[in-house]
């Protein structure tokens, strides 16, 4: 099925398709999300892609990449990188090569655009596809790069620690 896939970059006219996927992807009703997705991607600007996967003219899959710039910093060159997210497959043609075909879409428009480095929050069952594709856990292999999480107390389960007064 790979070989029949098409991977390009989502416009404009694509929000519909977009807006299915995520739908499927997050199983809500919502009469007004098509609009919401197509305000949100124009408020992304030139920063994220998106990318459609399509089988025909059905849509089929997504991903999309947001460019993180870093703040120049004297005697060193500016730097970039991408976050991946948004990857999704329907889940009737998952394990077909459509993910692994918009991964290496992706993972090329990075090298072009010369990244430095691209970074993910994969569920636990896309981990192994995610290594597969040379992703890995920060440590020594990645050559120093770290990458810390800090939930918010909207998203965690747990109760903080009252936070001192400030006088």
């Amino acid at each position: 099925m790979a070989s029949e896939v098409v991977v390009r970059v989502a416009g404009a006219g694509d929000v519909g398709a977009i807006a299915w996927l995520r739908s499927l992807w997050s199983a809500g009703e919502d009469r007004d999300f098509e609009r919401r997705m197509a305000d949100w991607l124009a408020g992304e600007g030139d920063r994220r892609t998106t990318w459609l996967a399509t089988l025909g003219d059905a849509p089929v899959g997504m991903a999309s990449m947001l460019e993180y710039r870093r703040m120049p910093r004297p005697g060193r060159p500016d730097s970039r990188w991408g976050y991946v997210s948004n990857m999704f497959v329907r889940e009737d043609l998952r394990n077909r090569g459509t993910g692994s075909a918009l991964l290496t879409t992706v993972i090329a428009a990075a090298e072009e655009r010369g990244y430095a480095r691209l970074v993910l929050s994969p569920s636990e069952q896309a981990l192994p596809f995610y290594r597969r594709a040379g992703f890995v856990v920060p440590d020594d292999m990645a050559g120093g790069d770290r990458l810390l999480v800090r939930p918010t107390r909207l998203t965690r389960p747990w109760t903080s620690p009252p936070r001192p007064e400030l006088r």
